[in-house]
């Protein structure tokens, strides 16, 4: 059978749709496919302060991969980063669900309150982590003060092995909820109000509605919040910088300070082995990326 004229006649090229597409494809490649090319290409030569002036590093292959993996504080940085950003992310969800909920429901003042819940999400991020600094102060801090009145003695938050990561995940909750509550509260919007209306019209309670609309309605709402907060967790630098600078002892060190810190933070840079740790970073990101649509394209 012979295809028709019209359909066998071959289609003109479409000049405005690749203009329309033009700018985003030069910004993937500006600032996504490049980078991530240099950064490679850093963890697989010998980058020196010298070698980037003169322009001559040793290729090493995955000499600098072998050198981080073999290293004892990698271990610890990988256990450091699964506990922060898997406590991050699980709070931010949690409060910001709850509130989310709560906001749902039309009171007076409510818009007011949620203008309020954004402020930590909008200040610059050296305030906030320098803010937390001088709350968790081990004897001036505002925190301790406050346990001291219920009893509690002094607790070193940033300066105790046993308590600084926490202390840095605490802050970075307080960071991630109002971007949480934004999302979830935006997802809810969009669930029809009769579905609750008939749920409550066959006896069912609040807990009961939640469990059986809220939740499994906002189940891509809330795969997509998780994805973008893992990712974005991942990476943070400031927070733990600023109050820790990774310490005491490495006990708040993650990847992300990690690569810094060889980068940046020592002043004697190690640029490649930092490379080759962000590289690893990119692979768990790239990871939950496809497990997320993996995920998707099983739901129904």
């Amino acid at each position: 059978m012979t295809r028709p004229a019209h359909r066998a006649a071959r289609r003109p090229f479409r000049w405005p749709a690749l203009a329309f597409l033009a700018p985003l494809l030069v910004y993937l490649l500006l600032f996504y496919a490049y980078p991530l090319y240099r950064n490679i290409e850093l963890s697989l030569h010998d980058y020196t302060p010298r070698a980037f002036i003169q322009g001559d590093p040793e290729f090493t292959g995955l000499e600098n991969y072998v050198k981080i993996l073999a290293d004892d504080a990698f271990l610890s940085a990988l256990g450091n980063t699964a506990l922060f950003t898997l406590g991050s992310i699980a709070a931010q969800y949690a409060l910001g669900l709850a509130l989310a909920v709560f906001f749902h429901r039309s009171f007076r003042l409510s818009a007011v309150l949620r203008a309020m819940f954004l402020v930590p999400w909008l200040l610059p991020l050296i305030v906030s982590a320098s803010t937390w600094s001088w709350m968790l102060n081990s004897e001036h801090g505002i925190v301790n003060a406050a346990l001291q009145a219920f009893g509690i003695g002094q607790i070193n938050w940033l300066t105790s092995p046993d308590t600084s990561l926490l202390a840095v995940t605490i802050a970075n909750i307080w960071l991630g909820i109002p971007f949480n509550l934004v999302i979830l509260y935006a997802g809810l919007q969009n669930i029809p109000a009769t579905l609750y209306e008939a749920a409550g019209l066959d006896g069912a309670n609040g807990w009961q509605r939640f469990w059986s609309i809220t939740f499994p309605l906002l189940r891509p709402v809330s795969a997509i919040t998780l994805l973008l907060g893992l990712i974005y967790t991942l990476k943070v630098v400031d927070i733990i910088w600023i109050m820790t600078r990774g310490g005491p002892a490495d006990a708040s060190t993650t990847l992300a300070i990690w690569s810094y810190r060889e980068a940046f933070g020592t002043g004697q840079p190690d640029f490649s082995p930092a490379a080759a740790v962000g590289n690893l970073l990119i692979l768990i990101a790239f990871a939950a990326g496809l497990l997320y649509v993996r995920l998707q394209r099983e739901t129904p």
